[in-house]
C-alpha cells in the first residue's frame, strides 16, 4: 500500500510517502516516514487523522489514505475569538 504521512509546521509541511503492506495501521505509517526522529515527537503522545478524521494510532489502512501527524492548537478557539473581540471594542 502506498501511504502519504503528513506533519503541517506553522510555515511548512513535511509531507514522505511510504510503502507498508497490506493490515499496516496507522503507527507504522508514522515510524515509516521518519518524521518521529526528523521533528523530535513522542510516539507515545501522538494524535493523529486521516483525511481530517482524528483516528487512533492502531487505525487499519487503506491504499491511499493520507495520514495526518496533529499538533496541539496554539491557543483555545474561545480565547483567541474573545481576544479578538476585545480588540475590536477598543
Amino acid at each position: 500500500m502506498r501511504i502519504e504521512v503528513v506533519y503541517a509546521l506553522a510555515d511548512a509541511q513535511d509531507i514522505a510517502f511510504v510503502e507498508l503492506p497490506e493490515g499496516a495501521v496507522a503507527r507504522q505509517a508514522v515510524a515509516a516516514s521518519g518524521m518521529l526522529a526528523r521533528h523530535g515527537l513522542a510516539a507515545a503522545q501522538l494524535r493523529l487523522g486521516i483525511f481530517g478524521k482524528k483516528v487512533s494510532p492502531e487505525s487499519p489502512l487503506h491504499d491511499g489514505d493520507r495520514v495526518e501527524i496533529l499538533r496541539p492548537l496554539a491557543m483555545d478557539p474561545n480565547e483567541a475569538r474573545r481576544r479578538r473581540a476585545r480588540r475590536t471594542r477598543v
